[in-house]
Order: C-alpha cells, then sequence, then structure tokens
C-alpha cells in the first residue's frame, strides 16, 4: 500500500491527522480514500472543480505532481505520497 503522508499546515484543521495508508492507482483515487478517513479534507486541497488548490501541490515519489487538474498522476503500489499545503496570507 501507498502512504500518504501531510505537512503540518493541516493539523490545525484535523489534529488527529496521520500518515495514511491507500491503496489507489491514482492521486485522486488516493484523496478520495483520505477523504473518508478525514471528512472534509478534500476542501483544503481540490476547488469545486476537482482541481487542485493552488496552494496545494502533492509529490509522488519526490517528483511533483503534473497532472493538477484531473488528478491522473499514477501511485505505485508502495509509492510516498506527499501533501504540501502552502500557508498564505500576511
Amino acid at each position: 500500500m501507498a502512504t500518504v503522508s501531510f505537512t503540518s499546515a493541516l493539523n490545525r484543521f484535523f489534529p488527529g491527522l496521520k500518515p495514511e495508508q491507500v491503496d489507489a492507482p491514482t492521486v485522486r483515487e488516493a484523496l478520495e480514500q483520505v477523504e473518508r478517513r478525514y471528512p472534509g479534507i478534500k476542501d483544503y486541497l481540490v476547488d469545486e472543480q476537482g482541481c487542485l488548490r493552488k496552494h496545494v501541490n502533492i509529490f509522488v515519489e519526490g517528483e511533483l505532481i503534473s497532472d493538477r487538474k484531473k488528478l491522473t498522476d499514477p501511485i505505485g503500489a508502495h509509492a510516498d505520497v506527499l501533501v504540501f499545503q502552502a500557508l498564505s496570507g500576511g
């Protein structure tokens, strides 16, 4: 199973957030599995059209995903996926 980890920025909204094991062939499906465990987290990551929000990056095995619109980048069976939410504001 792949492991989806998160930067600490999301911990204030989801205090129990921890790396999750997922069985998903694509980034989109991995986020859907995480959403089932942490309802509402997807709203912080994707917009109303399902596209990755501009302040969020996702890395699979250290490589930035290329499909920010449909999230079809593949995930290997034992891949490390990092969801990186940048802080904004001023």
